[in-house]
């Protein structure tokens, strides 16, 4: 795929035609994700993510135009390339207020991701009953001049390639040298660039921090094994700004919380996964 690195253009999905593996499938579609947006050199979580979730909304496009992916549950199986994908979609569900679909992002013959996904209204413009929101004491909406964007020269340029698609400024304070006797804290704020954030950048940003495992010292690749994904409300136009924080690093596993809270300061996007620690 040639063209602007473009989050739109990242989500586009095309029929496909049946394959004799996809017999049982609703429907199929063919997306490419190039270089600009991995993570190394290996296709970035969140955006494999936020494509599963689109295959399933035009899997069920017919239904109601109001569904949207209210929540994702993601295994991650294999680290694709960049390159072509499959997105093989099956309706387990299809329902006026909710939909489900189970979703397969595929390169070659070999499975990436397999996702289950619940489509409904999400609510926004409702007021909630409860909310705990730590994030608008914490982050303004906007980012501080002093946080610089991912771009040549900074020390994640190398890893993190999304930068081309989306302006992200990572408040690294909190994870490098958290307080002693304090869990490490990532804060980001991310943009889409000339584009408005919408539900699917949402998704995506729900995986964007770097691991938390960072604050312990272990800074090599942290492959996510399981992630689920809550989408509680549409972005409004502006910065969102992520939260990212942990509960337990063990030897081996580790978990890690995003919390997507959009200009307005409303919370737009929950996730909890379950990744690997670092062996260095």
């Amino acid at each position: 795929m040639t063209g602007p690195a473009t989050f739109a253009r990242a989500m586009t999905l095309n029929p496909a035609e049946l394959l004799d593996s996809d017999g049982d499938a609703d429907a199929v579609f063919a997306g490419e994700l190039n270089l600009h947006w991995t993570i190394g050199s290996k296709i970035h979580g969140g955006v494999m993510l936020a494509l599963c979730a689109k295959a399933a909304g035009l899997a069920v496009a017919d239904t109601d135009a109001g569904h949207a992916p209210v929540a994702v549950s993601a295994s991650f199986l294999s680290a694709p390339d960049p390159g072509a994908v499959r997105l093989v979609a099956r309706v387990r569900k299809r329902g006026r207020r909710v939909s489900l679909v189970d979703v397969e992002l595929v390169q070659g013959q070999r499975v990436a991701v397999r996702t289950s996904v619940t489509l409904a209204e999400p609510e926004h413009d409702a007021a909630p009953l409860l909310v705990t929101n730590p994030v608008p004491a914490q982050m303004p909406p906007e980012p501080p001049a002093e946080i610089e964007s991912i771009g040549p020269g900074h020390p994640l340029a190398e890893i993190n390639h999304l930068a081309a698609g989306c302006d992200i400024r990572p408040d690294m304070s909190g994870l490098w040298a958290p307080p002693t006797g304090q869990a490490p804290v990532a804060r980001l704020w991310v943009r889409p660039r000339d584009e408005v954030p919408d539900v699917l950048f949402a998704l995506m940003c729900g995986d964007i921090s770097m691991p938390v495992t960072y604050g312990v010292g272990r800074t090599g690749w942290a492959p996510t094994i399981q992630l689920t994904a809550y989408l509680r409300g549409l972005p409004a136009d502006g910065w969102l700004r992520i939260m990212c924080t942990t509960t337990q690093i063990g030897q081996d596993w580790f978990d890690e919380d995003h919390l997507v809270v959009d200009s307005t300061g409303r919370i737009v996007v929950q996730t909890r996964q379950l990744a690997m620690v670092p062996a260095s």
